[in-house]
């Protein structure tokens, strides 16, 4: 074999170096001329100059059993059984028919059983003394609700109450010294953070994924209502049918979320899961419990995301924040000052760049609440306190009673001020100052409309309508007088 002198192995070595070396000057050059902005793995590359990133230490031996046996036990399995209300079948044929007459018995179309439907799902033991919160359509139009706890132990559930604008309902078993889970903050969880889901998929009881936080403020129209909240934690933490109601929580054990949905094209996981924030789990249960119902605090705005598109629409700089597209008359932004055109960036000292983080953070108080709200108004940043109201324009509390009466009338009311009553030469009344479908509507009652008497009972306030319309059975009269003068008389039956 030819043997290399040491003159050729030098001239080898340096053609070599030339040789390796120049792809990699010649990637550097690409990458320093594109305007992407170059990483590099260093300590100084970790600190960041925003606000919004605070720097955690890294997780070392993660370990989820704490934060499993802290839950499994509070989470239970939900069992219900219904009639199907309604069908293609049943809007047809109503409460005729045929098949059951002809075969007898409980019999349905072509002879089948008409056997309740069972259904399972998962709940949380917020209290030792058994209150379970759970999704409403868990139990929606349920006959029976069964709960089982983790040691088998099995009771028979009441509904409490339920709000279907935020998919949650409240139950009650009788029992005590239940193991119940601890409120966390969903305010305060991080993309990226480790979260458990717990529930009884498939009616696999006491069943627990891991996943991480895939996004915020998620809002997916799943509800399926105009007064829907949806700001939905995603996370891609293995959620199928029977995980409805169970527990998102954080490492700590703390309840950070109950689960809610999955997307998927299937029906099963496909890899993201949605749940409902604590923070609005902890204001529609508390309600419940004291109410018998939600109190829904309202802005009074329509709002838009800010896209680029809607930028150039609108002629306006585009920047972080949601677009007021419309402002409610007598809503709580118009008292506010709140315009049509402004932008919203912030409310609550929390950041707001989408209609579902907005909603969010009013989802959590109540009518009389005052949040601040700082915005872009004319392009300079002004700040504007809020005082939220109810879904009638004003702060009362809404209880049950008193709402059945409002939907029975279909209409809201306030009461007139001394002025008004002077003008008009009436020395009481309460004025409606919004009509929707509802017994006033259907007689000709007009908006603007101002009752003075109900079967000659004098009405000198709101709480008193109420209460003469709650203990009427029967025909009523209604007299009034309209801001015109014109005076009115109304008839109809409750």
């Amino acid at each position: 074999m030819k043997r290399i002198n040491f003159f050729q192995f030098i001239l080898l070595f340096v053609f070599c170096s030339v040789l390796t070396g120049f792809p990699l000057k010649s990637y550097e050059n690409v990458v320093t001329k594109s305007p992407v902005k170059k990483f590099y793995l260093t300590d100084e590359s970790l600190t960041f100059k925003n606000d919004l990133f605070k720097p955690m230490s890294p997780a070392i031996d993660l370990d989820f059993t704490y934060a499993a046996e802290k839950t499994i036990h509070s989470v239970v399995n939900i069992r219900t059984e219904y009639q199907r209300k309604s069908s293609v079948y049943d809007d047809f044929f109503g409460s005729f028919d045929p098949f059951r007459d002809f075969f007898g018995g409980n019999q349905g179309a072509y002879g089948k059983s008409q056997q309740p439907i069972m259904a399972t799902g998962s709940g949380v033991i917020i209290s030792p003394d058994g209150y379970i919160i759970t999704n409403n359509h868990v139990v929606q139009e349920a006959d029976y609700i069964e709960v089982t706890l983790n040691n088998k132990e099995s009771f028979a559930a009441t509904l409490v109450g339920a709000d279907p604008s935020t998919d949650l309902a409240l139950l009650k078993i009788q029992s005590v010294d239940l193991p119940y889970i601890t409120f966390g903050n969903s305010d305060s969880i991080r993309i990226g953070e480790w979260v458990l889901a717990v529930g009884n998929p498939f009616n696999l009881n006491s069943t627990v994924t891991a996943g991480i936080v895939s996004a915020k403020a998620r809002n997916i129209n799943i509800l399926g209502r105009k007064d829907a909240i949806e700001s939905f934690i995603q996370t891609d933490a293995a959620v199928n049918s029977g995980n409805s109601g169970g527990a998102l929580v954080n490492t700590k054990g703390e309840l950070i979320g109950i689960n809610a949905a999955i997307a998927s094209n299937t029906g099963s996981y496909a890899g993201y899961s949605f749940a409902i924030p604590v923070n609005i789990v902890r204001k529609v249960s508390k309600d419940i419990l004291e109410y018998g119902q939600v109190q829904r605090a309202y802005i009074g705005l329509e709002i838009s995301e800010m896209t680029s598109k809607l930028a150039e629409q609108k002629n306006i700089q585009k920047i972080p924040g949601v677009y007021v597209s419309r402002v409610i008359e007598n809503g709580a932004a118009a008292d506010a000052g709140i315009k049509t055109g402004d932008i919203i960036i912030e409310l609550e000292d929390k950041m707001v760049t989408s209609p579902a983080e907005l909603l969010e953070i009013i989802a959590t108080k109540a009518p009389g609440d005052i949040v601040k709200a700082t915005l872009v108004k004319d392009g300079k940043q002004s700040e504007a306190e809020v005082k939220l109201k109810n879904k009638y324009n004003n702060f009362d509390i809404l209880k049950k009673e008193k709402e059945s009466i409002i939907n029975l009338l279909g209409a809201t009311f306030e009461n007139i001020s001394a002025d008004e009553a002077q003008e008009l030469g009436i020395k009481n009344g309460v004025k409606v100052i919004s009509i929707e479908s509802g017994k006033l509507r259907s007689y000709g009652v007009r908006q603007g409309f101002i009752i003075t008497y109900i079967d000659k009972t004098p009405v000198k306030n709101t709480d008193e309508l109420y209460n003469i319309i709650k203990n009427k059975n029967g025909g009523i009269l209604i007299e009034g007088i309209y801001p015109n003068g014109m005076r009115a008389y109304y008839g109809f039956g409750l």
